[in-house]
């Protein structure tokens, strides 16, 4: 076969062997890639599954307004058993302080 024969084999094999392995190689990216983008999308899926939902607003101070209207409507009571107020004037005040 001679010199130049077994040179051109030995290219020959080397370049089959290199594009073999650029394929291999590239294969093996894609499938890492793959693998990760889909660790990626897991890990934020579960993120999604465990987060707690966004509060959307405060709820307002229920508590201070409630003890004022309460404190209003016993101050009117008392002018009403006092003869103060009428049970008209009373039922309109009260209905004020309820509503606002």
């Amino acid at each position: 076969m001679g010199l130049v024969g077994g040179m051109a084999r030995t290219a020959v094999v080397a370049g089959t062997a290199t594009a073999v392995s650029n394929r291999v190689s590239r294969r093996q990216a894609n499938r890492w890639a793959a693998g990760e983008q889909q660790q990626v999308e897991h890990e934020a899926y579960q993120q999604q599954q465990y987060a707690p939902p966004p509060q959307q607003y405060a709820p307002p101070p229920q508590a201070v307004d409630m003890d004022d209207k309460i404190e209003k409507l016993t101050k009117l009571g008392q002018l009403r058993d006092q003869g103060v107020l009428t049970d008209a004037e009373f039922d309109a005040q009260k209905a004020k302080i309820l509503a606002g």
